[in-house]
């Protein structure tokens, strides 16, 4: 850093305050400030118009720190959170107010400057003070040919893939299974620095438990029993390219712990192995699941959610962005037509009305699908008809999807606390059958309406 930058710390408890102030004054920044309260640090805002801002979310005052970060969006004086809160709703109000990182306490000296230079150079491309840097770099004009779409939102996601792909961050792709993750995944890649290197996929959905970790880390010879020969796991065959992790979502917790540890110490351990080994890897997440509620109910660990939620591009699904139907299908039509031979040309006005009335639940990948299955049964030069399935507003199957499935685990729930004779805690309760804490159990029994009598 050239010039000192000034940070004000808002932070009730004096410890982590004062530690956060030692940390940052070794790393080069200049502390204006720690204030205990939105009040104090309205003052000190005034006074020393720090350039960033590194926030306690709950603070023991009537204000909180979601508040001040309103302000602070205002006042255009980028920020940070800090904070070891885990509530849904506090989640989402925080994402709400678009900080530039979030710290989950207990963190490291290492965890603090790793945030802080992401935060910076984040803040740099939006505002476009480091866009010579990326400029400079080899970068195709369009993202990708292949991926299809000059509506809003299409253009906008393209826009935010093109910023971060000649970077190294994290980039978490968010959006409905079928709404093309992972050819943006591909398409960042491709535009990288990295792109000459190896670009490996991992479903993390498509994985037993038993496999996982050996899958991502490798294993040495008689690490278990089966482990015949030594491993080369996927982020030693992604070293120099690009990991693209799909479906992070499903990733259990105790993976999802070596994750964040190799996240962070860019090294792994082989399982039956005492060594550990550096990688160069730029990780790629993504994931149609809502995380915030993962975290909040405790599938999903929050630090590892802020670690790879760096740089994260929502995709639309195709019913928000329906004026992109046509060149979609009539790209996948040229595509089949160039890969089988097959002369059919065109697709009728008919079955693009058709096509725009649909829903498409299964988004991208649906129409794709659709459109092979008709190429194959046409005869003639033109698609003139299609049948399309059943049209259902999404929202409503997914609410007759929610319903059931909350049915069937409210009956799970009953069946087990009846097994448990109604103990919810302790020993052979409900929740240690269940494998969750008491906690997360009396929460989900309370929405559910179970109560149990068991004194």
């Amino acid at each position: 850093m050239a010039d000192k930058e000034k940070i004000l710390i808002v932070e009730d408890e004096f410890i982590v305050g004062n530690d956060l102030k030692m940390m940052l004054v070794k790393g080069g920044y200049d502390v204006c400030g720690i204030a205990a309260s939105v009040e104090q640090a309205r003052t000190l805002i005034a006074q020393k118009q720090p350039d960033w801002v590194l926030l306690d979310i709950i603070l023991k005052t009537p204000t909180s720190g979601i508040e001040l970060a309103k302000e602070l969006l205002q006042l255009r004086i980028p920020f940070l959170y800090i904070s070891a809160n885990t509530n849904q709703q506090t989640l989402e109000a925080a994402k709400a107010t678009q900080p530039y990182g979030f710290l989950v306490k207990p963190f490291r000296e290492r965890d603090l400057f790793v945030m802080l230079d992401i935060a910076r150079y984040r803040h740099g491309v939006e505002t476009g003070m480091i866009r010579e840097e990326t400029a400079a770099m080899p970068v195709e004009t369009t993202l990708d040919p292949d991926i299809i779409g000059s509506s809003t939102a299409m253009k906008k996601a393209q826009e935010q893939a093109g910023i971060v792909a000649p970077t190294n961050t994290s980039v978490l792709l968010l959006g409905e299974s079928g709404t093309g993750k992972e050819r943006f995944a591909r398409a960042i890649h491709k535009n990288s620095l990295r792109k000459n290197k190896p670009f490996i996929t991992v479903n993390c959905a498509a994985l037993p438990v038993s496999l996982l970790e050996s899958e991502l880390f490798g294993h040495e010879r008689g690490a278990f029993t089966g482990a015949v020969q030594k491993r080369i796991g996927k982020f030693e065959q992604a070293h120099g390219g690009t990991l693209f992790l799909d479906e992070i979502g499903e990733l259990p917790l105790e993976a999802q712990v070596k994750l964040l540890r190799t996240l962070q110490e860019k090294e792994i351990e082989k399982l039956g192995g005492g060594q550990l080994t550096k990688v160069d890897v730029r990780v790629i997440a993504a994931t149609n699941r809502n995380l915030e509620k993962e975290v909040a109910e405790g599938r999903f660990r929050l630090d590892l959610y802020y670690r790879l939620n760096v740089f994260p591009i929502a995709l639309p699904p195709l019913r928000e962005h329906k004026e992109d139907i046509r060149p979609l299908a009539l790209y996948f039509l040229q595509k089949l037509s160039g890969n089988t031979g097959k002369k059919v040309s065109g697709i009728s006005e008919t079955v693009l009305q058709t096509l725009e009335q649909h829903n498409w639940p299964g988004n991208i990948r649906e129409l794709e699908h659709l459109i092979e299955r008709q190429f194959i049964l046409t005869d003639g030069e033109q698609i003139s008809a299609i049948e399309v399935p059943a049209s259902r507003m999404p929202q409503i199957a997914a609410a007759e999807k929610l319903e059931t499935m909350e049915e069937m685990e409210r009956a799970h729930i009953l069946k087990v606390l009846k097994a448990c004779n109604g103990r919810v805690s302790g020993e052979m309760g409900a929740a240690e059958v269940l494998k969750v804490s008491a906690q997360t159990l009396y929460s989900k029994m309370k929405k559910l309406g179970i109560k149990t009598t068991y004194k």
